[in-house]
């Protein structure tokens, strides 16, 4: 089994850095997923350890995840989460060049079940749903353009499929037109950091996940 890489970890919850390929939670299609991971992980300990699952990150992406070690944590971060009090932060790598160095997009989706893709329509009806991301260029290289982005809904392929409607692809993301070659099973979106507001006070805390390790996530300063 390959190595978990752990972020942080207390008595309540754990923090990883899941690595594309995997899905996030235990299925009978598949051998290994992260949350096989993190239950090997919490064993060592353990005999009968608890996983709740927070949240979940597509099988081709990278970074920051977080489970939780009790039901009682389990449900204090699903209040979060409903309450917007946990904001995600990504990376991605583009080829095109942007047409604006920093934006917000506000699209209607649809989730196509049969294509298990995203699609982003003209107008507001029965099937869709609102969704909201801003972006913003914060370095390039020979390969492509990294932009930061921070989603204010949680759709399916939310991210993926509002860049690809401005002509910005993820590399590596066939399924939404990229027509460069990436890593099996992978694109070059990263989950790099998740801040929440700790229940009951005004504390933030923020965990970030290290970036991939190979040529397409090279920058010289981020």
């Amino acid at each position: 089994m390959p190595n978990l890489e752990v972020i942080y970890e207390n008595n309540d919850f754990i923090v990883v850095n899941k690595r594309a390929g995997l899905i996030s939670e235990k299925s009978r299609y598949e051998n290994l997923t992260v949350e096989n991971q993190v239950l090997d992980h919490l064993s060592n300990n353990k005999r009968k350890p608890y996983i709740g699952i927070i949240h979940r990150l597509d099988r081709v992406t990278s970074g920051v995840l977080v489970m939780a070690k009790k039901k009682g944590i389990l449900v204090e971060f699903n209040k979060l989460f409903s309450n917007r009090k946990v904001q995600k932060t990504y990376l991605a790598i583009v080829k095109n060049k942007p047409p604006k160095n920093r934006g917000t997009l506000v699209n209607f989706l649809v989730k196509n079940n049969l294509e298990k893709r995203a699609d982003i329509v003209a107008s507001k009806s029965k099937d869709t749903q609102n969704c909201m991301l801003s972006y913003q260029v914060i370095n390039q290289n020979d390969l492509g353009y990294l932009l930061e982005i921070k989603p204010k809904t949680g759709r399916f392929h939310q991210i993926r499929a509002q860049l690809a409607h401005i002509g910005l692809p993820i590399i590596g993301d066939e399924k939404y037109g990229s027509d460069q070659e990436y890593l099996p099973l992978s694109i070059c979106l990263h989950a790099w950091k998740i801040t929440y507001q700790t229940t009951g006070s005004q504390e933030y805390k923020t965990f970030e996940a290290p970036l991939p390790k190979n040529d397409f996530w090279s920058f010289k300063s981020l």
